[in-house]
């Protein structure tokens, strides 16, 4: 999470952060948006542009609740390395 504040021309002050998301190809078209540093956060576009606007409009409304309800905002996780994807088969009684 990058955090800064800036002023508006009001003089309202206001704190910008950034967050690392991932764009996942929907089965059906478009994609689906996830947010590791905010947990249960899900959004979805029908192009990889409005995927984009509503991540932000997502983020900006799981932060705004997380002030209102006097919760800190959490820090965007340090990556050491890409993430993996891989299939992991699992077997269950029938």
């Amino acid at each position: 999470m990058k955090h800064k504040k800036n002023s508006t021309s009001k003089q309202e002050t206001v704190s910008e952060y950034s967050f690392t998301v991932f764009f996942e190809p929907a089965a059906e078209g478009g994609y689906v948006v996830t947010c590791p540093a905010l947990p249960g956060l899900v959004t979805e576009g029908d192009t990889l542009a409005e995927a984009r606007k509503m991540a932000r409009d997502a983020i900006r409304a799981y932060l705004e609740s997380l002030r209102k309800d006097g919760e800190a905002i959490p820090s965007d996780p340090k990556f050491v390395s890409d993430p993996v994807k891989e299939k992991i088969s699992v077997a269950i009684p029938a």
